[in-house]
């Protein structure tokens, strides 16, 4: 049944994938004018990259990839969606910053590369990565399996306390569920942040999307997250938690901030809306 999951999952993503991409504009122009989608959080956790051999893992279109290598990292990407791999791949030529991208289902992605002993000195993760995870053990084991002595594992993602609300700031879902959630199909939310995740400013590209492949999400709470990485074998060395949102605006009434971040709205207190993790081997 998880297999299936994700078969839905990597179709939905097909479709979704163009949709966001619509809107960006001329990315390799963007990178080759020295552009980059990083932010402070994520290259602050991840340290002087230069040099390193470094993991991608769901990679998506690529963006981050390609930001990655232009600071030195030899990078790989992996992803299911046959759609982000392509346009990454293009990415990457045509923009003349190279990167690797492999398409494939990362559990089945990882126990190809432990046995072919690939390892790395950075593995990386971010941003709406963690609830497409049907296993979280599995994909803890797999981060250890690839990763160097004294390497280091990355994640920066949306906090799951902020996903037990709907979109009008109403709480919806449970914070500890156990069972996938099954969603129309992964949405244009390029679109709904507008410039937050377009690169070199937001085009209107594919209008009014709808997905016609549904999917399937899984909840993580923090505690799963970080106790699935030390049964793994990892050593947590940071969590830390931010009260904004890097380029998604995924609530109403959210308030810009500077550098693509937005806040809840004024009426409501400050709640973590994203969270860090850096943990060793």
């Amino acid at each position: 049944m998880p297999h299936e999951m994700h078969e839905a999952n990597r179709r939905s993503w097909n479709a979704a994938t163009v949709a966001h991409n619509s809107h960006k504009g001329d990315q390799a122009d963007f990178f080759r004018k020295g552009g980059s989608t990083l932010y402070d959080e994520e290259l602050t956790l991840l340290g002087d990259i230069a040099g390193m051999d470094l993991l991608h893992l769901q990679c998506n279109a690529g963006q981050d990839s390609v930001s990655l290598a232009n600071l030195g990292a030899r990078v790989t990407g992996v992803d299911i969606s046959d759609e982000a791999i392509d346009f990454a791949s293009r990415l990457s030529d045509e923009s003349g910053i190279p990167a690797r991208f492999e398409r494939e289902d990362l559990f089945e992605w990882f126990e190809r590369a432990t046995r072919d002993g690939r390892t790395f000195d950075r593995v990386f993760a971010s941003y709406g990565t963690i609830c497409w995870l049907s296993d979280i053990d599995t994909w803890a084991r797999g981060i250890s399996s690839v990763l160097r002595p004294g390497g280091r594992f990355v994640l920066v993602e949306f906090h799951p306390y902020a996903m037990v609300f709907d979109e009008q700031w109403q709480p919806h879902y449970d914070y500890f569920r156990t069972e996938p959630i099954r969603e129309s199909g992964v949405g244009d939310y390029v679109a709904e942040s507008g410039g937050g995740l377009a690169l070199d400013g937001y085009q209107a590209g594919i209008e009014g999307f709808v997905n016609p492949h549904p999917c399937f999400e899984f909840y993580w709470g923090i505690g799963d997250v970080v106790s699935a990485l030390i049964r793994a074998g990892l050593t947590l060395d940071r969590l830390v938690e931010y009260p904004y949102s890097n380029g998604w605006r995924g609530f109403e009434g959210m308030r810009a901030l500077d550098g693509k971040r937005w806040k809840p709205p004024e009426t409501m207190p400050s709640i973590p809306l994203m969270y860090g993790v850096a943990a060793s081997k």
